[in-house]
């Protein structure tokens, strides 16, 4: 057990230290990691990364990503609470998301349809999100029907994710060349590196591998360009890229 708990000191004090070298603090903080492992890694955390934590949103990010792989459902079963105490739109959409989130589609696609009422009826963002619900449950066909109907009815809108999950649904649907069409468009409209994450993932499933190679070296071409911000905002779309046959 002692080996064990020194292995996990260790460990921590590594993650200190990398931190450290990456953000450019002063080397006598890997001394003081690696000399005094469990107390030089509390004496970092309250001296360095707390207060970077207090300012950064992408460390925040971070720490909302680590608490959701320690405890997944917390949203979830936040988001349930909250609806059973005041069943809004507001909460019934939270509770939606969450759903998706946690891979439980099929779920959301009924709250979402309940939302589309009254002021928010044919509301161009809570469809996106429906469309996205119904593609994710197996349903691609109703999500390419109500993506062009929102089209025709608000020519003007333009939602990333919305376009993103359009492509997603001709692929879904077979018509690859539509598809391909719409996420090559994609490439270049989104700031992140999901549309290559996606597209990458889609051409590897239709067996074109050196097509998805290209697009998985333009996606982390881009993602070594990016600020360090932007690189964790990207972090889980990274790790899709990598797992990508290279």
């Amino acid at each position: 057990m002692h080996i064990l708990g020194l292995g996990l000191h260790l460990l921590i004090a590594a993650f200190c230290a990398v931190h450290a070298i990456r953000s450019g603090q002063d080397r006598y903080w890997l001394f003081i990691l690696f000399m005094f492992p469990l107390l030089g890694s509390l004496v970092y955390a309250i001296a360095i990364l707390l207060p970077e934590l207090s300012q950064s949103r992408g460390a925040r990010r971070a720490v909302r990503g680590i608490r959701q792989a320690i405890d997944p459902t917390r949203e979830l079963r936040a988001a349930q609470g909250a609806y059973s105490e005041s069943p809004t739109v507001e909460n019934m959409l939270r509770l939606a998301d969450a759903q998706v989130e946690a891979g439980q589609p099929s779920q959301a696609v009924p709250l979402y349809q309940s939302a589309l009422t009254g002021i928010y009826a044919n509301d161009p963002k809570i469809e996106v999100r429906l469309a996205r619900a119904y593609v994710e449950s197996g349903h691609p066909g109703p999500a390419r029907e109500l993506l062009e109907a929102l089209i025709r009815r608000h020519p003007g809108f333009r939602s990333p994710d919305g376009h993103l999950t359009y492509a997603r649904a001709l692929a879904a649907l077979g018509e690859r060349e539509a598809a391909r069409h719409e996420f090559n468009a994609l490439l270049g409209a989104m700031a992140g590196l999901q549309a290559h994450a996606v597209y990458a993932e889609q051409l590897q499933a239709w067996g074109e591998q050196a097509a998805a190679r290209q697009v998985r070296e333009e996606g982390l071409r881009h993602a070594q360009r990016m600020p360090r911000h932007a690189r964790e905002l990207n972090r889980a779309w990274i790790a899709r890229l990598e797992r990508v046959a290279g």
